[in-house]
């Protein structure tokens, strides 16, 4: 099975049967056209304030299913009341992080239609999120002896076995994202003689050089030389492979491709498929933290802007837990 490209791409449908650069439904769109100004506002806020494509998209899902909800009721957006946004709010499925997420999202949303003279008030601004605080992640950590295990598990006799070990390998290594692991170049795997480095773009228009260790450089040099790409600097470093033939393509490597991949191998290597690839992050914050390496440079290595979601990724706090529970006389 050829592993394709995950489309970037928003479903657009226009009623009028005219180009639109929006990323809305049909009754999203209608919605939109009952007021002045709202598609020009619209249009302008999802493809010039937000640059973050993933953003983009999620916004655009939740402002085109609320616009829908309000075409179910025959509203017009002049019409929504704080109290029906916040009925809205109040009614949407889904964790606490969910519905804060998509009252952000309208409330943005909304604050370009003031902005523009589309509404004059932004019903979501007096909308109470719902309170939710986090001291551990629900990420499953991926025990160090697990870790080890799924390496050994994979055979590198071909190209793309070896892609995969070195994809796996920059994750347990470096604790990037899966997302900056699938924009990773050629050139981003950078010799600085003594050493060599990853560069990485995070979230937020970031770039960070993390060193990469000797083991982790042998790996992704194998796979390289495997693959035949030395010579090609602004190539993806991880390129989609023709799973019959155990091929590489010309095509990057995306990263929802990159998450199934990592399903199969545990699967292969007898592992839960619980697992992520976000169960590296916690492991690499989790096995530093507890070999007292300081905090700050932890934190700097996941690329958290706040000490406290570094803390999020510790799970030395569960263990200590479970010792005590296992004491119990009962």
């Amino acid at each position: 099975m050829t592993e394709r490209a995950e489309s970037t791409e928003l479903a657009v449908i226009d009623p009028a049967g005219a180009p639109t650069l929006l990323p809305m439904p049909a009754a999203a769109v209608i919605v939109l056209r009952q007021t002045p100004n709202a598609t020009f506002a619209a249009e302008e806020f999802f493809k010039a304030t937000l640059n973050n494509e993933h953003t983009r998209r999620a916004y655009g899902r939740i402002a085109g299913r609320f616009l829908t909800w309000c075409d179910n009721r025959v509203l017009e957006l002049r019409q929504v009341t704080p109290g029906l946004a916040g009925e809205y709010i109040s009614q949407l499925p889904g964790s606490a992080p969910t519905r804060n997420q998509a009252l952000a999202a309208l409330r943005h949303f909304f604050d370009a239609l003031v902005q523009r003279h589309a509404v004059v008030l932004n019903p979501f601004a007096s909308v109470r999120g719902t309170k939710y605080s986090v001291t551990e992640g629900r990420t499953a950590e991926l025990a160090i002896e697990q870790a080890r295990k799924l390496f050994k598990s994979i055979d590198i006799s071909h190209v793309v076995g070896l892609r995969d070990r070195a994809v796996l390998g920059v994750l347990a290594y470096t604790g990037a994202r899966i997302g900056a692991v699938a924009k990773l170049r050629l050139a981003d795997y950078r010799n600085l003689g003594d050493h060599r480095v990853l560069r990485f773009r995070e979230k937020g228009g970031k770039d960070r050089e993390i060193p990469v260790r000797h083991d982790l450089a042998a790996w992704l040099n194998q796979y390289i030389a495997a693959a035949g790409i030395a010579e090609e600097p602004k190539a993806p470093l991880f390129r989609a492979a023709d799973g019959k033939r155990k091929a590489l393509t010309t095509s990057a490597y995306r990263a929802h491709s990159m998450r199934q991949m990592m399903k199969r191998r545990l699967y292969d290597a007898g592992l839960q498929e619980l697992f992520s690839p976000h169960s590296f992050r916690v492991t690499v914050v989790t096995d530093l933290l507890n070999q007292n390496v300081p905090l700050e440079d932890v934190q700097y290595l996941a690329g958290h802007a706040s000490p406290t979601t570094t803390r999020v990724y510790d799970r030395r706090r569960r263990r200590v837990t479970r010792n005590i529970v296992e004491r119990i006389s009962i």
